[in-house]
């Protein structure tokens, strides 16, 4: 009877153990981390154009703005031509404030509640140059 008693509880310390390592690997793995993401304003050859000109990103994701050549430039998001019911969003991702020296920078996080979709961004004083972009968010 002992012998079936002790056999009973080595069985159960070792489910146990078994339990706690399998559950352990559940609790650390790690959740999926937003990324950051860099895009030149003016191309490393002068051209007038973000580098990259198309992004997709999701919500909780960074973006890092940095004036590269052929300043000022800034970063707009055109309201009208962006997901309904998502003016807000666009007109918060803005960055009016125009960029005058090479290497400045500012970041951009994309929000929780962004509308999936194509967003259209440009630079203020070089979109009739054609320094036009986009920023697809995903659900």
């Amino acid at each position: 009877m002992t012998f079936i008693a002790s056999s009973l509880r080595r069985f159960g310390l070792a489910l146990l153990t078994l339990f706690l390592v399998v559950s352990s690997f559940a609790v650390f793995t790690p959740s999926a981390a937003a990324d950051t993401y860099t895009v030149k304003l003016g191309s490393d050859k002068g051209m007038l154009a973000f580098e990259p000109s198309k992004l997709t990103v999701k919500p909780g994701d960074t973006i890092k703005w940095v004036n590269n050549k052929v300043p000022p430039h800034n970063v707009v998001f055109d309201t009208a031509k962006n997901p309904a019911k998502s003016a807000d969003v666009a007109k918060n991702l803005s960055h009016k404030q125009l960029l005058m020296s090479p290497g400045q920078e500012y970041e951009t996080t994309i929000p929780a509640d962004a509308t999936p979709g194509d967003y259209t961004f440009y630079c203020e004083p070089h979109r009739g140059a054609g320094m036009v972009g986009k920023l697809t968010v995903q659900g």
